[in-house]
């Protein structure tokens, strides 16, 4: 299938809006910052990989194939995202009793069940930085041998001074950051400077021989290690959250291109925040939620996945449970909807149907625009019942929205409302479209006698069981 090359992409590095192009034509090589695996992950940190994966499947839809690869944190990235504390992941390990790679298994597993949940792709490649060690060690060598590098008595540094275009992507600046200047830095010479080897105590569980002594990989090195092993460089797109932008993203691409002496990656893609109730998602709060607890007060992965795409990704999305309740109730409409398109016999116009295939596709290709992509799909929705209608939402619109459609159309727990129940709600649909409204509200009285709730949406209606 030839690929369109009509999709444009906000680019972190270039602060524009670009048509997207990749080193090999057709073929499309990214890297995603994945999770370090202590906790389980929030909603807020998934949200990254929806975002990714709708991406992902916009850039499949277009034809291309897809080369990536993930890496996941279970050793270097320590308390406070910094180059002191604790390793998180032993340091969950050691409340906990058991080995750091347990605690790793235990909530990679959780992580990869959620992302399956949210009908989110994974990378072809999805490597623990633990997999990698022999090759973190060769880069930091690397790095040693061009002089970037020194040495304090708790690891091995790499100086961000020796890079000019440090804050390429963050846009940063390095005056005032020199040691002594400003900030009390201890060892490090710039407040920018980063651990690429840090040395470890005795009882550290997760540690490795080195040329520079026993220790652990700093947190940045992983990815640049992961993605030199598995990409060429430069690589086309790395994703990942607006929190990495300062810190983490700016690190890989001091390495890599110091290693390499070429570019990084050409397209950065950032996704904005998750807030809870207008403010920050906090423990102490009690507005940390993970997808199981959604699961556990009735909602679906999908109406979570999407309430995530009625936000453009580079927006900050706010979560409340009206707005997740929306979101399902959308959903439902939306299934509700394409079940009387799909028992249709009849047949849409080639043409309208040609309309809003290319409106869809110019929605998710401006910059990923899923609000106007969901908007497209309501549209055809609209339209009179027909199969075609269903077909082009369930095979094709669904490709990257991926709301699991077709399979909600025939879900048992979608299916529940009884056929006289549905029968006597469009006879009250069609009462209240020919504004005969005392049949209609007969209608309903029926219908609530029965056990049901009838609730009128923009699309129709919604029904319920009434408890």
């Amino acid at each position: 299938m030839p690929y369109n090359k009509d999709m444009k992409l906000y680019n972190t590095l270039t602060k524009t809006k670009e048509n997207f192009t990749t080193v090999k034509p057709g073929i499309v090589h990214m890297y995603s910052c994945g999770p370090t695996v202590y906790y389980t992950a929030h909603i807020g940190n998934l949200r990254a990989y929806v975002c990714g994966d709708i991406l992902k499947k916009t850039l499949r839809f277009n034809g291309y194939q897809i080369e990536d690869v993930m890496n996941i944190t279970d050793v270097g990235h320590l308390v406070g995202d910094g180059d002191s504390g604790d390793d998180k992941v032993e340091s969950t390990a050691r409340k906990m009793g058991v080995h750091p790679l347990q605690i790793a298994k235990k909530y990679t597993d959780i992580f990869m069940n959620d992302l399956q949940r949210l009908n989110v792709t994974p990378a072809k490649h999805i490597v623990p930085a633990t997999q990698c060690i022999d090759g973190m060690i060769e880069l930091i060598k690397t790095l040693e041998a061009k002089g970037c590098t020194y040495r304090t008595s708790d690891g091995i540094y790499f100086d961000a001074s020796t890079f000019p275009d440090y804050f390429q992507l963050s846009r940063g600046s390095l005056e005032g950051n020199i040691g002594g200047a400003r900030i009390a830095l201890g060892e490090k010479r710039n407040i920018n400077d980063f651990a690429l080897w840090k040395f470890v105590s005795p009882n550290t569980i997760q540690k490795w021989d080195s040329p520079w002594g026993v220790g652990c990989p700093g947190w940045h090195i992983e990815c640049s290690a992961i993605s030199m092993q598995h990409l060429p460089v430069p690589f086309d797109i790395h994703t990942g959250g607006v929190d990495h932008i300062p810190v983490h993203h700016t690190n890989e691409i001091a390495q890599t291109q110091t290693a390499t002496g070429k570019k990084m990656c050409n397209f950065w893609f950032h996704n904005e925040f998750m807030t809870i109730d207008g403010g920050k998602m906090s423990k102490s709060l009690g507005n940390v939620y993970s997808l199981d607890d959604l699961v556990a007060t009735g909602y679906d992965p999908m109406h979570l996945r999407l309430l995530m795409l009625q936000t453009i990704y580079h927006s900050v999305l706010n979560f409340t449970f009206t707005a997740l309740n929306g979101a399902k109730e959308n959903y439902r409409n939306i299934v509700t909807a394409l079940r009387r398109h799909q028992a249709s016999t009849n047949h849409t116009d080639a043409k309208i149907i040609a309309e809003l295939r290319q409106a869809f596709t110019d929605a998710i290709n401006n910059d990923l625009n899923t609000p106007m992509a969901l908007a497209v799909l309501h549209q055809a929705l609209k339209q009179p019942d027909s199969q075609d209608i269903y077909q082009l939402i369930t095979t094709e619109f669904d490709q990257v929205l991926s709301l699991s459609l077709a399979s909600a159309t025939t879900s048992e727990t979608q299916t529940t409302i009884p056929a006289e129940i549905t029968a006597l709600a469009e006879q009250r649909l069609a009462a209240k479209q020919a504004r005969d409204w005392q049949t209609a509200d007969e209608i309903r009285n029926k219908i609530t006698a029965a056990g049901y709730q009838i609730n009128d949406t923009v699309d129709g209606y919604t029904i319920t069981k009434i408890n």
